[in-house]
């Protein structure tokens, strides 16, 4: 936890790294302080079918899901951060887009596997 999910046109692979957007997208939540680094976890979906106005067909758009508690302030910073940096990374992106959602601390739940080797605590 945070989940940052990057949504982004499928056709966009033959000119930007994804691998480049998703360790932008890491080092953006990690710059931004709201969060532990090594907290982070970083997907991304290709579109084949959608639709825009503008007809550019060149979009990234992020949504960021953290657990409840951090202040509006501490959620547009980081809002920030992502956008701006995955400009700077990739100025020739029509679109780009960030959506900070709250998750509810009471009905997340998570699990995870045991690490094979690792201690238990």
């Amino acid at each position: 936890m945070p989940h940052f999910v990057v949504e982004y046109a499928r056709r966009m692979e033959e000119t930007l790294s994804l691998a480049k957007v998703m360790e932008v997208t890491y080092a953006a939540g990690a710059r931004s302080g709201v969060m532990t680094s090594s907290d982070i976890k970083v997907r991304a979906i290709p579109y084949d079918h959608f639709l825009m106005a503008d007809g550019t067909g060149s979009f990234l758009h992020v949504t960021v899901s953290l657990l409840a508690g951090r202040s509006a302030e501490q959620k547009e910073h980081l809002g920030i951060c992502v956008r701006d940096d995955l400009a700077a990374a990739f100025p020739e992106v029509g679109s780009i887009s960030v959506d900070i959602r709250d998750m509810d601390p009471v009905s997340y739940k998570k699990r995870l596997a045991p690490v094979a080797g690792a201690v238990a605590q």
